[in-house]
């Protein structure tokens, strides 16, 4: 299974925004990652629907949205015209098949997100609703954080199980992913794999920091 690069425009520089868009687009990532914060259920806030739509004008990405909000299940339709995928924490959607489905209907992908000191069985139950799942492995709220790196016995346990009841759902590996451990993190299990610092930093361009990940990844079963 190949395994998709999907930078986060989190640490990108946002003065010069869609320009580093436009560069990870011309290196051939797979994706782009927005990651959505409101400053209650993460320490952080980042944007909101507005300049999602502003990027989308600019490249021909698939559009990631992750949203590290409070009650989620209001805000869906805001960010589905432009999304490919919309990836909702299990912390906070209790009713998450429900949300799952709402994302479902309107045409887009569904993810379920889960942090590092919540267990597996939390969404257990909805894996076979679920297009993608996101393990977080950093505690969310801001980029440039180190890779916890037990997460990825998380990232194991639930590639067993997504195909021990024969489900399709994608494995997204988010937080701390660098060069070093690119290809720990596709054994483990995992095939879509959020780079922000590792893509967007000032020690290489753009082009070289995803070539990098790519050259590392080469040869990963």
């Amino acid at each position: 299974m190949p395994i998709k690069l999907a930078p986060s425009i989190l640490t990108a520089d946002f003065s010069r925004l869609a320009d580093e868009v436009q560069a990870a687009e011309a290196a051939g990532v797979d994706m782009l990652h927005l990651d959505v914060m409101d400053g209650c259920f993460v320490p952080n806030i980042t944007f909101g629907a507005v300049l999602v739509e502003s990027l989308r004008k600019v490249t021909k990405l698939p559009f990631d949205i992750h949203l590290m909000i409070l009650e989620p299940e209001r805000h869906i339709a805001a960010f589905a015209e432009c999304a490919g995928t919309i990836n909702v924490h299990i912390e906070v959607s209790p009713h998450i098949n429900r949300t799952l489905d709402t994302i479902h209907k309107l045409g887009k992908r569904a993810g379920v997100c889960i942090n590092p000191g919540t267990a597996l069985a939390a969404i257990e139950e909805s894996l076979a609703d679920a297009d993608q799942v996101m393990v977080m492995t950093i505690n969310p709220g801001w980029g440039g954080q180190q890779m916890i790196p037990r997460q990825l016995d998380k990232v194991a346990r639930i590639r067993a199980a997504l195909d021990a009841g024969g489900y399709s759902a994608e494995i997204m590996i988010d937080g701390g992913v660098k060069a070093s451990n690119a290809a720990d993190c596709a054994r483990a299990g995992a095939n879509v794999l959020v780079c922000g610092s590792s893509v967007f930093n000032a020690e290489k361009s753009v082009a070289e920091s995803v070539a990098a990940l790519r050259a590392a990844l080469k040869g990963v079963p």
